[in-house]
Order: C-alpha cells, then sequence, then structure tokens
C-alpha cells in the first residue's frame, strides 16, 4: 500500500507520461494483463487510457487491472490510470 508522499512522488514522475496501452470495448482481457505486467516490470511506471466505447467505468477498469496485475493504482485523472508496481530486475524508482 502506498502513502500519500509516495503517491504524490509517482504523479509527479508520470506527469509526462504518455498512456501506452488502451482499454477499448473488448474492456480488460488475459492479453492485455500479460502485456501490461510485463511492461510494468520494465518501466514500473505507466499509464493506461480507456477508450469512450469501453463498457466498464474507469473505475471498474482500474480495480480489475491492478487485482490482475498486482499492480498500485496511483490515480485516475480523466480516462487515464497510472499503475506502479515494484520492478524485481529493473528498480527504476526510488520511493520517498
Amino acid at each position: 500500500m502506498l502513502t500519500g508522499k509516495q503517491k504524490r512522488f509517482l504523479r509527479s514522475e508520470a506527469h509526462h507520461l504518455k498512456p501506452i496501452f488502451q482499454v477499448g470495448k473488448e474492456g480488460v482481457n488475459e492479453n492485455m494483463v500479460k502485456q501490461i505486467s510485463e511492461a510494468l516490470e520494465k518501466r514500473e511506471l505507466l499509464k493506461v487510457s480507456i477508450l469512450q466505447n469501453c463498457m466498464d467505468d474507469r473505475d471498474t477498469v482500474a480495480m480489475q487491472l491492478s487485482e490482475r496485475t498486482e499492480a498500485e493504482v496511483v490515480q485516475i485523472i480523466g480516462n487515464n490510470i497510472v499503475l506502479y508496481k515494484e520492478s524485481r530486475e529493473n528498480k527504476q524508482l526510488q520511493l520517498p
């Protein structure tokens, strides 16, 4: 579980990032979860965009992604979700 200070730090780090995944009409599927897990292992912090044709609301999508990838939801802003998961081999971010 992230503290408020850690979330603020991660939000500032994620501010300049572009979303690298999009959740569309199909919603969250296993292939997407696998790819996001691999990307989190490499990057630790990433943004996921929710398209307007997605049937699920953004809170549901964020919950599904965080549970399936075992990542923390840092922020939900607009149609973007910021996810963080500490990397085992490629540790880049040092949390306060």
